[in-house]
């Protein structure tokens, strides 16, 4: 599991920006990021000057974070991203996207990235009634996610669920809460990504 190891909350403060890594609390007067907002440490407040480099490295950190990634696996995606036709960076975000641990969140079966590759990797989570583990899963239009039947009744399952309303549903996966099942509708597009990224940037980065 991409687990990282520090306050998600410092993450974000870090990125100037919420990159949504604590559930529902960041819909909350309680995020970090609405109390403090600038980057932790004694240094956090004083205005810095950023190379082109470091514009570039800092755009790549905050997209691995809000996938909840490491570096081999974001690389391995971005490489993938560039074999295919088309522009590579929007390609790689839809790639992210589309992997099955950020679906599950996406459809509120989760609270985060991090819930949602849990309980894929535990085999909580079935794609057309197939049990599948694997988070970096890619869907395709028309596949359906569940929970499995045994798994509804997860507190954690129960709980994210009940707030998914709170935490918005993109419009290319429709939910049926009564099935516990999420039904592609169809597959991602740029401008359906609302977190504010630049990922020319990665581009840039990565051809150096």
């Amino acid at each position: 599991m991409a687990s990282i190891d520090t306050s998600v909350c410092r993450l974000c403060r870090r990125e100037g920006t919420k990159l949504f890594l604590k559930g529902d609390r960041c819909f909350t007067d309680k995020c970090a990021i609405e109390r403090r907002a600038y980057a932790p440490g004694q240094h956090g407040q004083r205005p810095r000057k950023r190379s082109e480099f470091g514009t570039q490295l800092r755009e790549k950190q905050k997209i691995k974070r809000i996938y909840r990634l490491r570096e081999r696996q974001f690389r391995r995606t971005f490489e993938m991203a560039a074999r295919k036709k088309g522009i590579t960076g929007e390609t790689l975000l839809l790639f992210l996207e589309r992997r099955l641990d950020n679906v599950v969140a996406r459809l509120g079966f989760a609270r985060s990235h991090e819930e949602g590759r849990q309980l894929v990797r535990h085999g909580h989570i079935t794609v057309n009634a197939r049990r599948v583990t694997i988070p970096s899963y890619l869907v395709r239009e028309g596949d359906k996610i569940s929970v499995r039947e045994k798994s509804q009744k997860n507190t954690a399952v129960i709980d994210a669920i009940e707030g998914a309303e709170r935490r918005g549903l993109t419009d290319w996966l429709q939910l049926d809460k009564e099935k516990w099942t999420g039904t592609v509708a169809n597959l991602p597009r740029r401008e359906q990504l609302t977190i504010p990224m630049e990922e020319q940037l990665v581009v840039e980065l990565y051809s150096k």
